[in-house]
């Protein structure tokens, strides 16, 4: 068992607006999981994209539009959208605030791979640490 202290792991800007947690991941003992929180000004999201693996998107706080393969669903707080692994999905803050979702993956690291070639695929794994 570990306890995590969400309150001092570190906020990294993703992409411009886009401010991310990663709380929960291989980084810190996960072996099956990867959750993070974003804090994502108006207009602001994450572009198409997908990963090898399930994730359940959450709305914590705010308005997100949320697409997967043309299918788009508008959620609200205390609403989560399941994408299927291989499932190209993006979705953006179309509210007036910020918007603040909560993802898990299932694996202990963040992978995804972008539609836009102009976008480098991701790996989150920070300073080395695995």
């Amino acid at each position: 068992m570990t306890l995590l202290d969400h309150n001092v792991q570190e906020l990294e800007e993703w992409r411009g607006g886009v401010m991310t947690r990663m709380r929960v991941s291989a980084v810190n003992g996960s072996r099956q999981l990867c959750i993070f929180d974003q804090w994502c000004e108006p207009g602001s999201g994450a572009p198409l994209h997908l990963h090898a693996v399930e994730e359940l998107l959450e709305v914590i706080d705010g308005t997100a539009e949320i697409t997967c393969q043309g299918v788009t669903h508008v959620a609200t707080a205390n609403q989560s959208v399941l994408i299927p692994a291989g499932c190209m999905h993006a979705f953006q803050n179309v509210g007036e605030g910020k918007l603040h979702v909560r993802a898990t993956l299932a694996a202990p690291i963040f992978e995804a791979s972008y539609e836009n070639s102009r976008e480098i695929s991701r790996r989150w794994v920070p300073d080395g640490k695995l």
